[in-house]
């Protein structure tokens, strides 16, 4: 197959499954480890790129069709930033060992929430409620850990190279 058709192939139905994931409005403790999943497997099966596409989508259209509501709107490119250390540090830090990357793209992920809450909107002058303010901390390192977990697994039972 073309590589151009294969990967635009793979990253559009794994953005597919991302943005059905995230219209089902299941409770943030799936989607949110399923929606890292997705990110972590672009990365494994189409290149950095693919996950990183698909990490800035997904919050823009979150917010589009209302699962991320109007106050939440300073924290979409935080959350589109936070996508992105997370693919590219686990694309750098995974090829070795995958479970590694996890580790350290989820603390990667963390971090950046964790600054950009502490540091860029305190600067910004952006409030946010406290209830958001730690949904964005400590869950989002949970979720990646549980997301990179499963898309090392899925990797693992189907390796990039089996599905050439």
């Amino acid at each position: 197959m073309n590589p151009a058709v294969r990967y635009l192939t793979r990253t559009g139905v794994l953005l597919a499954v991302a943005l059905a994931v995230q219209l089902l409005r299941l409770p943030q403790p799936v989607t949110g480890p399923v929606v890292n999943a997705v990110l972590l497997l672009a990365a494994i099966y189409v290149g950095a790129s693919g996950g990183i596409i698909i990490g800035l989508l997904t919050p823009a259209v979150a917010f589009m069709v209302g699962i991320l509501p109007p106050p939440l709107a300073p924290m979409i490119p935080v959350i589109m930033a936070a996508n992105v250390v997370l693919v590219l540090v686990f694309h750098w830090t995974g090829r070795t060992n995958r479970y590694v990357g996890v580790g350290v793209a989820a603390v990667a992920k963390y971090l950046t929430f964790f600054i950009s809450l502490k540091y860029l909107l305190v600067l910004l002058k952006i409030t946010l409620p406290p209830a958001l303010v730690t949904a964005f901390g400590v869950p989002q390192l949970v979720t990646a850990l549980v997301g990179g977990a499963l898309a090392a697994l899925i990797a693992s039972r189907f390796p990039p190279e089996s599905l050439s």
